[in-house]
């Protein structure tokens, strides 16, 4: 079984999109926030990695960017999940090196197929 780490630092969110993981036969690791995030990473080694933005302490494009360019873990991709949707968002993310970019509210079969095509690269 996939192991996917939800970072994440909504509650509703976090249920809505770990429910959805779950029903698609994914282990599911939630984090709150990018430092929870950082020290998850370490211990569990995810295969995927879907990443909100807008967190307190460490926001989403310096968790990829740190995570992107550590050679550990750069392989791992990285599906950033926004409520920020505007262009210059989707292009900043791609940036910092996510593999996919979708903002919010965002149609679940949109996230699972992206999801299902990230993990068979």
């Amino acid at each position: 079984m996939k192991a996917v780490l939800l970072i994440e630092d909504s509650p509703v969110q976090q249920e809505l999109i770990s429910g959805l993981l779950k029903e698609n036969g994914w282990q599911v690791i939630v984090a709150k926030d990018g430092l929870e995030a950082l020290e998850q990473i370490q211990q569990l080694s995810p295969d995927l990695i879907v990443l909100d933005i807008v967190m307190p302490g460490m926001n989403g494009y310096e968790v990829c960017r740190r995570l992107k360019s550590d050679p550990k873990f750069q392989n791992v991709p990285i599906v950033m999940c926004s409520s920020k949707g505007e262009e210059f968002d989707r292009y900043w993310g791609m940036k910092q090196g996510a593999d996919a970019y979708i903002a919010k509210p965002f149609q679940p079969l949109e996230l699972v197929g992206t999801i299902k095509n990230l993990l068979r690269k």
